[in-house]
C-alpha cells in the first residue's frame, strides 16, 4: 500500500509542477487521494465491535481514522469543484489554460 501512496504522491508532484491548469487540478486530486490512503493505512484495520454505547464488547474499533478520511474527502471534493470552476472561468476570459499565457503584459 505504501508503494501505491508513493506513486500517487510522485504523480501528483509531477502534475502540480506542470504549466497546464488542468494538470494542476488533476495533481491536487491525486495528492488528496494519496493522503486519504495514507490516513487509512496509518489508522490500520482493526477488528472489533462498532463503538456504540449499548453494546457490551471486549474490543471497540477506533472511529477517528474513518471520520478523518470522510472529512478529507468532502473537503477535497469542495476544493476540486472550486478549482474546476476557477479554471473554467479563467479559460473563458483568457482563452488558455497554460500558466505562461495567463501572465499579463504590463
Amino acid at each position: 500500500m505504501i508503494v501505491v501512496i508513493g506513486c500517487l504522491f510522485t504523480a501528483a508532484t509531477y502534475l502540480l509542477l506542470s504549466k497546464s491548469l488542468l494538470r494542476i487540478i488533476i495533481g491536487t486530486g491525486l495528492l488528496s487521494h494519496g493522503a486519504h490512503l495514507l490516513l487509512l493505512t496509518m489508522g490500520g484495520l482493526k477488528v472489533g465491535a462498532p463503538p456504540l454505547l449499548g453494546e457490551k464488547a471486549a474490543r471497540y474499533v477506533d472511529p477517528l481514522p474513518q471520520a478523518l478520511i470522510l472529512t478529507a474527502i468532502v473537503i477535497s471534493f469542495g476544493v476540486t469543484a472550486f478549482f474546476l470552476v476557477l479554471a473554467y472561468r479563467s479559460y473563458q476570459e483568457i482563452g488558455t489554460d497554460h500558466i505562461e499565457g495567463m501572465k499579463g503584459d504590463e
